[in-house]
């Protein structure tokens, strides 16, 4: 399998500006997990994404019922009971209503049995979608028309929502997994050559996945508006669009490929060597051993007398500027921070009077 690092990248943006290099890299990385799910992704994760277009498809279907178009009876409200709106509506209506609602019970049941270390996080998503939902729908019930001619106080309902979910993705499913990755990373392929530890690390990179996150909230926000907005209008006043409910059913699909490429990648990269998905202080609390976070100093490979070189826990190593009345340090070759002197990529041993490179400073490493 090729990994990230070796995975072909094309310097588009930071031909224009160096600073969009970012860019680039964000290109790469997103093309490499599309390129990892095109090759991986089989008949359970291409079932999984039929179920939710079709469970989009039934339960927005009003071609040749009327049941949407017409406003339906809204002398009528709620799921049960007597009086229940949705027992009541056209018989054709029930029955596609009560298949969509199957095809989404089977299609989150095989993304559940499908990533076993993302159950947790996987609940975490779907309470995330359900209050992004519930916040368009409240937010239409008290303003058919928002965003437009409403108040500020309308908006309420929107931005709270936005902000459970925002914390539920972003800060603990996003967390727990970028810390897990860091935990992997740490123990399973530590190497005592900067070199090879620094290639870890980026074939490890989550940076796309990250982002994902974010353009799978946003699509959560204009599938949950089209839909809540394509019905919102009163039935005298019903004139049902069919551009906002097609909007939908797109971004809702769009949104259910990104929700399983979300839970999917972690999967793949931690699950054949994690039990499970946790954050630091989740592993301290349940008393977890977490590995060591120190940093190394480096030691002449002549007398072993240790030296101003230092390795951090990422695997970089970091030198003193030697120019003189200068505090400043980088990495080998590069540029001083403070000064803009270039950092040695050799040391010399006050000890021994040794000049030896970096690199031999952290144990035997591969010869350049």
């Amino acid at each position: 399998m090729p990994r990230l690092s070796g995975f072909g990248k094309r310097e588009v943006f930071a031909g224009f500006n160096p600073r969009l290099g970012k860019i680039d890299q964000f290109i790469s990385e997103a093309a490499y997990n599309i390129f990892l799910a095109s090759r991986y992704w089989g008949s359970r994760e291409t079932t999984v994404i039929l179920l939710s277009v079709v469970g989009f498809i039934l339960g927005t279907w009003d071609i040749g019922i009327g049941e949407i178009s017409s406003g339906g009876d809204y002398t009528r409200a709620g799921i049960l009971g007597d009086n229940s709106g949705f027992l009541h509506i056209r018989d054709l209506s029930l029955i596609l209503s009560l298949l969509s609602i199957l095809c989404w019970m089977v299609s989150l049941a095989m993304i559940w049995t499908s990533f076993p270390i993302m159950r947790e996080n996987l609940v975490y998503l779907i309470i995330g979608m359900g209050f992004i939902q519930f916040g368009y729908i409240k937010a239409h019930a008290d303003s058919p028309e928002f965003p437009f001619e409403t108040e500020i106080l309308d908006w309420t309902w929107v931005i709270v929502s936005n902000l459970v979910t925002l914390f539920l993705a972003n800060f603990v499913v996003k967390r727990s997994v970028l810390e897990t990755r860091d935990i992997h990373v740490q123990e399973r392929h530590s190497h005592p050559d900067p070199r090879v530890f620094e290639r870890a690390w980026e074939d490890h990179s989550l940076k796309a996945w990250s982002i994902g996150i974010l353009i799978w909230i946003a699509l959560l926000n204009a599938s949950s508006w089209s839909s809540s907005h394509a019905v919102a209008p009163s039935p005298s006043e019903m004139s049902i669009s069919y551009f906002l409910i097609f909007s939908h059913v797109i971004t809702g699909s769009a949104g259910i490929l990104l929700l399983l490429g979300i839970v999917w990648l972690p999967q793949f990269m931690l699950g054949g060597s994690e039990e499970r998905i946790q954050t630091y202080r989740a592993r301290e609390v349940s008393g977890e051993s977490l590995p060591s976070r120190r940093d190394e100093q480096g030691k002449c490979p002549v007398c072993k007398q240790q030296t101003a070189a230092l390795r951090g826990d990422d695997g970089k190593i970091m030198v003193p500027c030697t120019k003189d009345g200068c505090s400043g340090k980088g990495e080998p070759g590069s540029e001083c921070g403070k000064c803009k002197n270039r950092i040695p990529t050799r040391v010399v041993c006050v000890n021994c009077g040794t000049s030896t490179p970096i690199g031999s400073h952290f144990g035997r490493v591969e010869i350049w």
